[in-house]
């Protein structure tokens, strides 16, 4: 005995009425599959012919230090900084004395900010370090023709004002605006000079931070190049060492 299909159960042998109102009503391009890659994607790509073996992308050299994201624990609703977590910031790297990086987080104020709020305002004296624990904060600077202009945006984990650490004369180069609610650690320079005076480590470490030439660097953190055009007579020659990367990453093919 045999049982015939019925129409519902036989497979679509036809385009749907709406997918051919489709087709015949727009202007449309070469049917596209997501499984396979687009020929003229494979045509544009600059393919090289080249041996197996290790591959590795030699990249120049970063400058910028201490731009990783600081880690905060939080009970209830404190919060808190790892101390280990301050060598993130570019006047602390590398310092290992945890007595007084515990000290120096224990310093830390805790402090809120609601959305539109102002942390710093550029143009004033730079005098403490802000530890952005939680929110978001948007950088404001002055456009060409006076108008404010957005620079950026900052975090959870970022810091601003760790010039600061190493410089009483610094000044914010633009505005801190918080865009939601912001919970913000703040260190100030004060608290740090007053253990610097008892710590000779510390006092040692931020002397020889602020002792360093400040090195020039592109948007990219990179040594920026020097150079020069348009001389007149005998003039000197920039130069610029320009330095890779000791362990670039590696591709094997």
């Amino acid at each position: 005995m045999s049982v015939e299909a019925g129409p519902e159960n036989r497979a679509q042998q036809s385009l749907g009425t709406a997918a051919a109102r489709n087709l015949a009503t727009t202007t449309k391009s070469v049917p596209q599959m997501q499984e396979i890659t687009s020929r003229w994607l494979l045509r544009m790509l600059p393919w090289v012919q080249v041996q197996g073996g290790t591959y590795r992308v030699n990249r120049r050299l970063s400058y910028s230090v201490g731009d990783g994201r600081i880690t905060f624990v939080q009970t209830g609703e404190r919060v808190a900084v790892i101390p280990a977590e301050l060598g993130e910031l570019p006047a602390l790297r590398d310092y290992e004395d945890e007595a007084a990086l515990t000290e120096l987080a224990n310093r830390c104020e805790q402090r809120e900010f609601a959305a539109g709020e102002t942390i710093a305002t550029a143009g004033d004296v730079t005098d403490r370090v802000f530890l952005l624990a939680h929110g978001r904060v948007e950088k404001i600077g002055t456009g060409p023709y006076g108008d404010e202009t957005e620079l950026g945006f900052l975090a959870d984990g970022a810091h601003f004002g760790e010039q600061a650490l190493v410089s009483g004369e610094a000044v914010w180069e633009c505005t801190f605006r918080a865009t939601t609610a912001c919970t913000v650690l703040v260190l100030s320079r004060a608290d740090v000079l007053n253990l610097a005076e008892r710590s000779e480590s510390l006092h040692d470490h931020l002397a020889s931070v602020s002792g360093l030439p400040e090195q020039r660097t592109n948007t990219y953190g990179e040594a920026a190049i020097d150079l020069s055009a348009g001389h007149v007579g005998e003039a000197v020659i920039p130069h610029t060492y320009v330095d890779y990367e000791g362990s670039p990453r590696e591709y094997e093919l």
